[in-house]
């Protein structure tokens, strides 16, 4: 495996910029996450990593040597597409053993069927050896999809997007394995998401990209507890963090168009600011607040409650099912030591 680091990488695309002066390094063994919308810039920072893009302008290297002369060849990476990227006519066994048996490689087929097998097994397909690719579910043939990386044992894994086109039960599952794998493996894994659940659940840290520009790299807790700007902050968690503008003074902060105020020791705040909340942060039947329950969402292990104070409606989260009603009057606690503000530019304050 290998440690990978990006230097001051720019790229264009016929006057759009797609990466802006992106620079980090994912160590020898880490699984890095890059999270971010479409359009981010998340896959040409994979292809460029590749090869398969050339940047205008920074270096790539891994383990401190430049890769900017190398063909993706020689980068001896594993790219797992969104897309299957599978021969449908042939059996899984041969697809899996498709890129050991390049005349580079020079592997004897007892060799080529011990990865085979050993990747299967992994991948929970040894059942579908013999089967053809194109009799296989969604799921199985992005298994088909991983195997083929894993089979190659390269010095960089790099992943876009590969559960993105299945369902929420097998995309949950086969997250699970491929953390384990990964762990079990200590690859060096660089992972593309949009989806912050996946971010959160498989990074050891994660870069958050905006527009082709790298906003905060951090590991996951720090991404969702200590966000850089209001972009991160809105990037993670579920329900959405709660902002507000509100105002500061006096020790006093107050939420505009309601009756929320919150009394705090002077920390050198300005006059006006935007407040964050998370969700999880609000607890209902206790604290200093008042408001009326504007909306009930059941979600069975938790319930969202849409508490309406004024003209603002803040969320909040509470285990398992609950007894509120819609239009109960009901006080409410928010947590003084959890809050995240942000200043006119939506940069974290402090």
């Amino acid at each position: 495996m290998a440690n990978v680091e990006l230097r001051a990488i720019s790229k264009r695309f016929r006057g759009v910029t797609a990466l802006r002066d992106v620079s980090f390094t994912v160590a020898d063994g880490e699984f890095f996450v890059l999270l971010g919308p479409t359009g981010a810039g998340k896959t040409t920072t994979l292809r460029v990593i590749a090869g398969l893009e050339k940047q205008d302008a920074g270096s790539v290297h891994f383990d401190g040597e430049p890769m900017d002369s190398r063909s993706p060849a020689e980068r001896d990476v594993a790219f797992v597409f969104q897309q299957y990227s599978l021969y449908p006519t042939m059996t899984v066994f041969d697809n899996l053993a498709f890129p050991l048996r390049s005349p580079l490689r020079k592997l004897g087929n007892d060799e080529i069927t011990r990865r085979v097998t050993e990747a299967a097994e992994k991948l929970r397909i040894s059942h579908l050896l013999q089967r053809k690719t194109e009799r296989l579910s969604g799921g199985e043939m992005q298994r088909v999809s991983i195997g083929r990386a894993i089979v190659r044992q390269p010095r960089v894994f790099l992943m876009d997007e590969p559960l993105s086109n299945l369902d929420a039960k097998l995309r949950e599952s086969l997250r699970v394995e491929l953390e384990h794998i990964q762990k079990k493996q200590h690859s060096t894994t660089l992972f593309v998401t949009h989806d912050q659940v996946e971010a959160l659940t498989l990074a050891d840290r994660i870069g958050v990209l905006r527009e082709g520009k790298l906003i905060q790299v951090a590991a996951p807790r720090d991404i969702y507890d200590k966000p850089a700007n209001l972009f991160v902050a809105q990037s993670v968690g579920t329900p959405r963090i709660n902002l507000f503008p509100a105002t500061f003074r006096d020790g006093k902060l107050r939420v505009a168009d309601s009756a929320i105020a919150l009394s705090l020791p002077g920390n050198g705040l300005p006059a006006n600011l935007t407040l964050g909340v998370r969700a999880e942060d609000v607890t209902p039947g206790q604290g200093d607040q008042r408001g009326e329950i504007a909306l009930v969402e059941p979600l069975g292990v938790e319930t969202i409650l849409h508490i309406r104070s004024g003209d603002v409606t803040l969320l909040s989260m509470v285990s398992g099912m609950t007894q509120h009603r819609l239009d109960e009057t009901i006080s409410f606690g928010i947590d003084r030591e959890r809050l995240h503000f942000f200043d006119a530019k939506g940069d974290r304050i402090g």
